[in-house]
């Protein structure tokens, strides 16, 4: 079962927290840069990264053709995210993905084809991915995947709050979802290609933080710039802020543009330098992807066996 971690009680807006932030873009490139260079994983270390990569993947389908038959194969895979011979070759009796996402319509499939698995159900809301709706449906909207069985919501900002730094707006939005999510975990999508700057990365996902996000989460996967590890620095160290100010622990989710093993194997690296072990768990890191499992099916088996696999042997769904 996929562990989870105590609520954010949030904090009041206090723009001092955050207003002045300034982000150095090279030296943040500079420092993933430098993460990912020295730390070479290789065989058995590397294997057991990948292995608790997919504990942390939400293996994810948002597409406009998506049906209760896609979800159901979509759940049958993160129930049994490996063929038996890899798991028995890696000596493993069961592994499980760290959720299944989907939109809210698809969420009661999600639910019955999940039963008994203790793997939670997430859902995107708010009228994802621009988020461009009125308040009150984006919020009805968390309310209806709550109440289709959703244990996690994954909620989208209004971006133009934070290119105006109209934060008190920010923050009402986001608190406004937190209180419509109830028991739910929430995930507060920044979408962060659409944000400007690093600096507005920081600003808003600590604004996320003091309206009570769970979770913050760089990408819709939808952008034209996804997840990449100079802004996933930035959220980072801005929940690492958070967290010295609060003492509450905030979980951190990339999603978008992951598509190999060496991406999970960078982003765990990242969490690892800046966070700690404590990171690299479903209760605080997760992984939004589809096609990533693929790939890391695909190198456990050459783990294991010695061969490299068709990725077609592979297919999720």
């Amino acid at each position: 079962m996929t562990q989870t971690h105590p609520r954010n009680p949030g904090a009041p807006l206090d723009p001092s927290w955050f207003e002045h932030v300034a982000v150095n873009t090279p030296a943040a490139e500079a420092r993933v840069a430098d993460l990912t260079a020295r730390r070479g994983l290789t065989r058995e270390w590397q294997a057991a990264w990948l292995v608790n990569a997919i504990r942390c993947i939400d293996l994810t389908t948002l597409a406009g053709d998506d049906t209760e038959a896609r979800v159901a194969r979509l759940c049958a895979k993160a129930r049994r995210p490996l063929a038996d011979h890899i798991l028995e070759g890696l000596g493993l009796e069961a592994l499980t993905t760290g959720a299944v996402c989907v939109y809210p319509t698809m969420v009661g499939a999600a639910v019955r084809a999940l039963a008994g698995s203790g793997i939670p159900v997430a859902s995107v809301a708010t009228g994802f991915p621009a988020g461009l709706m009125p308040l009150p449906l984006r919020l009805a909207e968390i309310r209806y995947a709550v109440e289709e069985g959703a244990a996690e919501i994954d909620i989208v900002i209004t971006r133009a709050h934070v290119l105006r730094a109209d934060w008190s707006a920010l923050y009402d939005e986001i608190a406004a979802m937190r209180e419509a999510s109830g028991a739910a975990h929430m995930k507060a999508i920044l979408a962060t290609g659409e944000l400007g700057s690093l600096a507005n990365v920081y600003r808003a996902a600590m604004v996320a933080m003091q309206a009570g996000a769970d979770f913050i989460k760089t990408s819709t996967g939808k952008e034209a710039v996804n997840a990449t590890l100079p802004v996933s620095l930035t959220m980072v160290r801005a929940l690492r802020d958070y967290g010295a100010r609060t003492g509450a622990r905030i979980g951190f989710k990339p999603a978008g543009g992951l598509r190999t093993a060496k991406d999970a194997l960078a982003w765990q690296i990242l969490m690892r330098e800046e966070m700690g072990r404590d990171w690299l768990t479903p209760a605080l890191f997760r992984i939004g992807a589809s096609s990533l499992l693929g790939d890391i099916e695909r190198q456990l088996e050459q783990h294991v066996t010695g061969r490299f696999a068709s990725s077609s042997r592979h297919a999720l769904a």
